[in-house]
């Protein structure tokens, strides 16, 4: 995996955690990669992933069946879309309009070329 600068490696890990467990590639209720197989695979040290898992479980993402491994929280596509849904309304949307409204756009041709793009879909 490719990381970017500007944001910790710990959240571009969980990032693609969660973006997993939407696309249905993680299930619900099941068990995840281990701490050691997921740090493996991304290249970058255990604590790292415990750091990521940490976080994970504080968002009830997943849960930590001890000795057992960690698994995907039944509820945790719910809770990631409502998350996801919240910050686009509240931080992407907002800035969405303001450069929308600095370039002249209007609600209508925003409108018409969602209906296009929604069409062709």
């Amino acid at each position: 995996m490719e990381f970017q600068n500007g944001k910790s490696i710990f959240l571009q890990i969980a990032d693609t955690i969660t973006d997993k467990v939407v696309s249905g590639e993680f299930e619900s209720g099941k068990k995840i990669p281990s701490v050691r197989e997921l740090a493996s695979e991304m290249g970058v040290n255990p604590n790292t992933i415990m750091r990521t898992y940490s976080e994970l479980q504080s968002m009830n993402i997943i849960e930590n069946k001890r000795g057992i491994g960690y698994f995907v929280n039944p509820e945790a596509q719910k809770i990631i879309i409502d998350s996801k849904k919240k910050d686009f309304f509240e931080k992407i949307l907002p800035e969405f309009i303001r450069h929308a409204s600095m370039l002249g756009i209007t609600t209508q041709e925003l409108k018409n070329h969602l209906e296009n793009k929604n069409s062709k879909s």
